[in-house]
Parts: C-alpha cells; structure tokens; sequence
C-alpha cells in the first residue's frame, strides 16, 4: 500500500443513544449511533405488529362485503 494515500484503521468505540457501548474498528475513534441491537424494537420483542389487514379487507368492510 502507498504511504499516506489510506486513512488510518483502527480500535473504535460505537455509543448508543441509550447508553450501549461497543467495541469494534474504524477509521473515526468514536461512532454515535440513534439505536442498537439492545434498544432496537425488532431485537427487543417491542415491534407492533400491523394486523388490521390489506386493501382488499380494507375495501370489504368499507362496503360491507364480509
């Protein structure tokens, strides 16, 4: 590799905006990060799940098809 031309690779440390540190390599010494695998909804069993149903059932009890 050619002196000077590659930033420098490194240890980093990634914070979450709910307090979670992690540990990993970077060329930026520290990473900010909005959420995470511990506050994620998807990771945390907190995802709402949209049950109500389609355009097709959307359409049939508008009009009363059921």
């Amino acid at each position: 590799m050619k002196e000077g031309l590659h930033p420098n690779y490194g240890e980093s440390k990634v914070i979450c905006a709910c307090g979670n540190v992690m540990e990993t390599n970077s060329t930026k010494p520290e990473l900010k990060v909005d959420v995470c695998s511990k506050c994620h909804p998807f990771w945390t069993g907190n995802l709402k799940q949209n049950t109500t149903g389609g355009r097709a059932d959307k359409f049939k009890k508008k009009y009363g098809l059921e």
